[in-house]
């Protein structure tokens, strides 16, 4: 058995990783350089997948990706609710909003299939989530840039905003909190990226990991603002999302 000890205090992403932020137009453009390059990704087999944008975006921020796996051959769905201002979290022990999880029931039902989660910053942690209590209808799921280790590793402006927006989500359910720490019950693939500039890598990452835990790290190059349209990420997405259902392996 190997388990990772928790970090203590999470650090914060560096200055010069937050400038760096930019260069997330550079990303969008070399994306679309290697667009060949990427159609040549393995092919999915049609199950639904829905993604779930970051921290005050929306669904037309994860146009590019859902468009790419679309193409690639699964029925893609963007999460339906509008702007992520973190409110789909509520307090007590229900984490999750009643109309999130039955998005995700709904599209179950409606492939007969498990739902795969694409979940981008704060969609990661919602994804997480909604395997834990979904999943008998989560097949997997994977987040980009996703601080589960807790918000004290995300840059400083942010975690403040959501929250004034949310409250003290920490302190309102800290044996919630606590239980994020853990991969749910479902394959689930951490992204993360040494440079990101809003999330510490290291808040991102998996830390509780069984030998028989289905649950892996990734690390790719990037921004955290382009983690939804990096070319990195979409190959490793597809390759991901195209493993046979109970046939999981680490990438």
């Amino acid at each position: 058995m190997t388990i990772e000890a928790p970090i203590a205090e999470l650090p914060k992403p560096s200055l010069i990783n937050m400038i760096g932020e930019s260069r997330t137009f550079f990303e969008l453009g070399m994306t679309g350089m290697l667009m060949p390059f990427l159609l040549s990704a393995p092919k999915g087999d049609g199950h639904p997948v829905m993604v779930l944008p970051g921290f005050l975006a929306s669904d037309i921020s994860t146009k590019p990706i859902r468009s790419f796996l679309a193409f690639k051959g699964y029925q893609t769905y963007g999460w339906g609710l509008g702007r992520n201002l973190g409110t789909e979290i509520v307090g007590g022990h229900d984490v999750l909003s009643d109309a999130l999880l039955n998005r995700v029931i709904e599209l179950s039902l409606k492939h007969d299939k498990k739902v795969s989660l694409v979940g981008w910053s704060l969609g990661g942690i919602l994804a997480r989530e909604i395997a834990r209590l979904l999943p008998d209808h989560v097949r997997q799921v994977i987040t980009l840039g996703s601080p589960f280790n807790g918000p004290g590793g995300s840059v400083p402006f942010v975690a403040k905003l959501f929250g004034l927006i949310n409250g003290d989500i920490v302190s309102t359910n800290p044996d919630v909190m606590v239980n994020m720490l853990k991969p749910p019950p479902v394959p689930t693939s951490a992204l993360y990226s040494r440079t990101d500039g809003v999330a510490h890598w290291q808040a991102c990452l998996n830390m509780h990991i069984d030998d028989d835990d289905q649950a892996e790290n990734i690390e790719v190059k990037g921004s955290h603002c382009g983690l939804g349209h990096n070319h990195e990420v979409m190959w490793i997405v597809a390759n991901r999302l195209a493993q046979k259902e109970d046939a999981w392996a680490p990438y």
